[in-house]
């Protein structure tokens, strides 16, 4: 029986390599379809997790999670040998950068080279994992190709990037469209067979570069955005005037503009990263990433920014910095989520107490958070904790923050996410 026949009928074996924010939900969505799928993850506690039904990502329950492990559909485990009784490998490890800020491709090569030694001949590899474009041919493929096999016919290789939204509970792995290019037709032919059992849309590509391009495009476009946002929101403040009702005004227009918003710098696996993998492959081909290079430089000055907002306003009440108690309110990167990867809270936290202020946080999600090299633990959310600081900064509005009383109970906030609109309180409301 040929690949597409054992997919379009179920009896493929699915390996997911790398169960983290994009690879456990893609494992589970497998499972939901009926194939059996076996999650690889070098971290023991993971895989303990998910053979337990205990979900680790605020976007998968429990009961998600019990109902794709029942009957041992999804199981997960740390040994790669257990590559050899699949058909298709679909990797989902991370991508970060180097000190220097150039790409490390390091998870991906440890995941290939695995794959190579144990996954049989005739099978499917799919890379998800954000990457420069050009990855799949010049890293992946010369790998198989040294054992002689010839891609589309003894192999089949494809990049499909994966689109989690952390969070986002109207848009999920099923009603994303998803992109896949191969490094031939027929391996493009049997990527798109592959996602067809999980995905509502499958946006077939030419090649595996424009699909890699893809997925930069989509947060370089954001990252470039943003980072005009928050220089318009500089530029408004020293104007004096609110940029959030500017964009609000702004958005009415039913064409030609679509609303980004400011905020206290980048976070997350993707905005803060995606864009520099694409800025040094520029670099490479002596092309310069202009507008990359600027907008990193803009956001990146965010946290700095915001630091300045807050001594503004210890100012403007006879305060000074130097001894005065802060409330960090959310140090995840992004509300209603634990993630703090890449978090501007971190850079915040830092060059506060670098002033002389003392720092302390309030995260529903977080119970801990370092900053300095210090662990420190969240804070209690009530009137008294409020009104020993003399300042509170929301860095991230989850939900479970209550911004009423903030307002009602804090002497200054500083408010880097509007979350304060339309509530009154005896607090001196600053906004970024």
């Amino acid at each position: 029986m040929g690949l597409e026949a054992k997919i379009r009928t179920k009896k493929a074996r699915i390996a997911v390599v790398g169960l983290g924010y994009a690879g456990l939900p893609l494992a589970i969505e497998f499972s939901k379809a009926g194939f059996r799928v076996t999650g690889i993850d070098t971290n023991p506690q993971r895989c303990a997790q998910v053979n337990a039904s205990k979900s680790y990502i605020e976007d998968i329950s429990d009961a998600d999670l019990k109902q794709a492990t029942g009957d041992g559909k999804l199981v997960a485990t740390t040994e790669a040998k257990q590559l050899s009784s699949c058909d298709v490998a679909v990797i989902s490890v991370p991508t970060p950068l180097r000190k220097t800020k150039d790409p490390d491709i390091s998870y991906i090569v440890e995941a290939v080279e695995a794959i190579r030694e144990h996954l049989p001949t005739g099978s499917l590899v799919v890379l998800e994992s954000t990457t420069y474009p050009g990855t799949c041919e010049e890293i992946i493929q010369p790998v198989f190709e040294k054992q002689g096999l010839e891609m589309g016919k003894d192999m089949f290789l494809a990049f499909s990037p994966e689109r989690v939204d952390p969070g986002n509970t109207r848009f999920k792995t099923r009603n994303i469209p998803k992109v896949v290019g191969g490094i031939t037709p027929r391996c493009t032919a049997v990527a798109v067979e592959l996602y067809k059992t999980i995905v509502r849309e499958v946006v077939p590509v030419s090649s595996t570069r424009v699909a890699e391009m893809v997925k930069l495009l989509e947060n370089t476009f954001r990252t470039v955005n943003i980072s005009l946002i928050n220089e318009f929101a500089m530029m408004c403040g020293k104007m004096g005037i609110d940029v959030w009702e500017v964009i609000d005004a702004a958005a009415t227009k039913p064409f030609g503009f679509m609303p980004f918003y400011p905020g206290p710098g980048l976070g997350g696996h993707c905005l803060p990263v995606d864009p520099l993998y694409l800025s040094w492959k520029a670099r490479l081909m002596d092309i310069e990433a202009g507008f990359i290079d600027l907008s990193t430089r803009i956001n990146s000055a965010m946290p700095q920014y915001v630091v300045s907002k807050v001594v503004d306003a210890l100012n403007s009440e006879h305060k000074c910095v130097n001894g005065s108690r802060i409330l960090i309110l959310g140090v995840s990167y992004k509300r209603n989520v634990s993630d703090t990867r890449e978090s501007p809270a971190a850079e915040i936290m830092h060059h506060l107490a670098e002033k002389g202020a003392e720092i302390s946080y309030c995260d529903p999600l977080v119970p801990e958070f370092c900053c300095g090299g210090e662990v420190l633990c969240s804070q209690p959310l009530n009137p008294q904790v409020l009104s020993e600081h003399d300042c509170a900064v929301i860095v991230t509005d989850h939900d479970a923050i209550d911004i009423g009383l903030v307002v009602s109970h804090s002497q200054i906030v500083v408010d880097t996410r509007n979350a304060t609109k339309n509530t009154k309180g005896k607090a001196k409301v600053v906004k970024i």
